[in-house]
């Protein structure tokens, strides 16, 4: 046995331990033991993997986590929910309050712009101190009488010149504003709102007889002949104007063709009486002319007495 051992070991026979890598310390510590021929390395294809530092062992008495997530901290709760308990109260009450007043205004501002209706009527003082005069609302949810006429305004004038007196034909003022509206994409202001507001507020202020109903008659009066004389003034009519007269043309809106009502479209005129111009009436581009025009209108006074 000892000579087989040691010729197996001396002359190169086989190992005892083919299958092992390691062997015993004690076999390997033993005298006269060979050490175990190394193994040439490996070679693979492809490129060389990256060294990686060593990974040191765990402490002892510690366990090696099972993943990142097992020591990330718990994510924090957000909006409401991150705060505390009292704070989640007062929160909470904040949001309710903030929305019952949304509620309450927007109740108030549909009941202030709805028809007259039970609610309205009874609890209208306190609709009005709610809107007025922070929320106020120039509009109508419902139309309950919707422009239905066509109003035009016309003017004439009598002008004196060297052939004597004479009378223009009536000019549609309103026809004219129209003209510069239609087909313009930033009409003026002006061509929309001064005639026909200065017509509505004369109209207001005045009755069925041309007499005023009220202190602002005298004003709404001037309005109008200083807006007839702005536009008279831009003709030339070979003389002096010496009077003017107004009158408005309302014909009815034609109802659409699948309706069975009767409407009558011909015009009903409002003639105002003549007023004799005086230099307040003129604009200021015919200020260098308002001493001939305030002679004239005196005489014309005169003539007509």
């Amino acid at each position: 046995m000892d000579s087989d051992h040691g010729r197996s070991s001396a002359g190169g026979g086989k190992d005892a331990w083919p299958q092992a890598s390691h062997r015993p310390a004690e076999t390997q510590d033993a005298p006269g033991a060979i050490p175990p021929t190394p193994r040439p390395p490996q070679v693979t294809a492809g490129p060389p993997a990256p060294h990686s530092p060593p990974v040191p062992p765990p402490a002892a008495g510690t366990t090696e986590p099972a993943g990142p997530s097992a020591t990330a901290e718990p994510a924090a709760g957000r909006g409401i929910a991150g705060l505390s308990f009292p704070y989640q109260v007062v929160a909470a009450l904040a949001l309710s309050l903030i929305g019952l007043l949304a509620c309450a205004h927007v109740a108030m501002v549909f009941l202030h712009v709805a028809p007259s209706n039970t609610l309205t009527k009874q609890h209208g003082k306190t609709i009005d101190d709610w809107i007025y005069p922070e929320f106020e609302q120039n509009w109508k949810l419902f139309a309950p009488n919707p422009l239905q006429q066509n109003v035009a305004v016309h003017v004439r004038a009598e002008v004196a010149g060297e052939d004597g007196r004479r009378t223009t034909r009536w000019m549609n003022l309103t026809h004219e504003d129209t003209q510069g509206i239609r087909g313009n994409l930033f009409p003026s202001h002006v061509d929309q709102n001064e005639l026909r507001r200065g017509w509505d507020f004369y109209v207001n202020s005045h009755d069925s007889d041309n007499r005023p109903n009220g202190m602002r008659g005298e004003l709404s009066e001037r309005y109008v002949r200083r807006i007839a004389m702005l536009r008279l003034s831009e003709r030339d009519y070979g003389g002096t104007i010496e009077r003017i007269q107004l009158r408005s043309a309302t014909s009815s809106v034609a109802p659409p063709p699948w309706s069975t009502e009767k409407v009558s479209t011909r015009p009903v005129h409002r003639v105002l009486p003549w007023w004799t111009v005086t230099p307040d009436d003129l604009p200021e581009s015919a200020g260098e002319r308002s001493r001939d025009v305030s002679g004239s209108a005196a005489h014309g006074r005169e003539a007509h007495r």
